[in-house]
């Protein structure tokens, strides 16, 4: 029953992760103004130009399927810890003071970016043990 509880929790965290990435894709396309302004305001502008915005939701609607799928976790998982880490280290302010009571510019809706950060670094841990995923390889003696 555990190892299925597992399997069952993995996919949920997967699924859940990856929809975030169709919902940030989304956006770049949706309101590439918000996208700009995002970047402007926690990545010192970095990618914030209305041209790139849907590259940049392309990337993130391809890398969100693929999570979702569970395909090539390997790979997809250190992008997906990038994308979420460079999240996380955007909104650092939020996270170490969600109130404002001492650094400005701060939101305590940000502060589950080290929740979404923590939650891919379980994906990839567990990466080799999550069975609800399309082109699983066959267990090998050592993974059993």
């Amino acid at each position: 029953m555990m190892a299925n509880d597992k399997a069952w929790s993995l996919l949920v965290l997967r699924v859940s992760q990856g929809l975030l990435m169709l919902v940030w894709g989304i956006d770049k396309f949706a309101d590439p103004e918000h996208g700009v302004a995002v970047a402007e305001r926690f990545y010192f502008g970095l990618f914030g130009t209305a041209t790139l915005m849907p590259v940049l939701g392309t990337a993130q609607l391809v890398l969100g399927l693929l999570v979702i799928l569970g395909v090539a976790r390997r790979y997809v998982y250190p992008a997906l810890l990038a994308v979420t880490g460079l999240t996380l280290v955007g909104v650092w302010r939020s996270v170490v003071d969600p109130w404002g009571w001492y650094l400005e510019r701060t939101n305590a809706l940000f502060f589950p970016s080290l929740i979404i950060f923590a939650a891919v670094l379980v994906l990839y841990a567990f990466r080799d043990e999550d069975r609800f995923v399309i082109g699983r390889a066959r267990p090998t003696a050592s993974t059993r």
